[in-house]
């Protein structure tokens, strides 16, 4: 979060890094860029073209974030406790406080005293508004665990800066650099966590007008989307290896 440090998602914010002077000599002149939470990358990642063509000034989102953000001693743990459930025994918790198999909790970073939030919503709202750089963008954020081992996902509610129609938000998704659209009402086919696990782009479906926005001759201000997202690649990874060639090829 330090101001002088670019958090990069390339396809939103990559003009850092190609335009940064002290990229350009065999030394990076001390500078960092720092890869962001993966939640976030994920969010905004699926957002940005929202955001380029209508602007945000309002999200909701709730994360259901999977054991592989706590590591690999946290898959193993979910492994062992779905064992040992389906066995008849008690699961027993090291790695998280609560049971990760067959259970669904709040995410399990520190909680702040004073606002309530704990650190992986903070993060998410802090570091959404600096890769928007928009300081001003009203969040509210809940991130939870689910006993998944891997990928991500989100439900967002949004609240653009100009009301669009459906068809319009749809075109705007279509085809954006690193999403995909999952969308097929008569299927019931959206994202998932199992559609996004070992795949790069951040799937987007669930595209539907939030009617408690109001609406304005068929253009709404409130949208809902379901997204989904690997983070070990996109959320982590992948991005890193993105800002990896933005920095080579401003070196060549």
């Amino acid at each position: 979060m330090d101001p002088e440090v670019p958090l990069v998602v390339p396809e939103i914010n990559g003009d850092l890094i190609i335009g940064t002077p002290g990229l350009t000599g065999s030394v990076n002149a001390g500078r960092i860029i720092a890869n962001p939470n993966c939640s976030a990358i994920i969010l905004v990642t699926a957002l940005n073209p929202l955001h380029r063509a209508f602007g945000i000034e309002r999200l909701v989102v709730s994360t259901y974030q999977a054991a592989s953000g706590a590591g690999d001693a946290a898959m193993r743990e979910l492994t062992d406790q779905s064992r040992a459930v389906l066995a008849g025994d008690a699961p027993a918790p090291e790695v998280f406080a609560e049971p990760c198999a067959f259970n669904v909790f709040s995410h399990d970073t520190p909680v702040d005293a004073g606002t309530g939030r704990n650190v992986e919503e903070q993060k998410v709202i802090d570091e959404t508004r600096k890769i928007f750089d928009q300081a001003d963008l009203k969040m509210s954020v809940t991130c939870v665990r689910v006993p998944l081992m891997r990928a991500h996902a989100e439900s967002v509610n949004v609240t653009l800066g100009t009301a669009a129609a459906e068809a319009q938000v749809r075109e705007a998704l279509e085809g954006a650099p690193g999403v995909t659209i999952v969308d097929d009402r008569a299927a019931n086919d959206f994202p998932a966590s199992l559609k996004a696990s070992g795949g790069d782009d951040v799937l987007v479906g669930r595209i539907r007008p939030d009617e408690s926005q109001g609406t304005d001759h068929g253009a709404w201000r409130g949208f809902d989307l379901f997204i989904a997202g690997d983070q070990l690649r996109k959320g982590a990874a992948l991005n890193a290896l993105q800002i990896a060639d933005l920095v080579t090829s401003r070196r060549d």
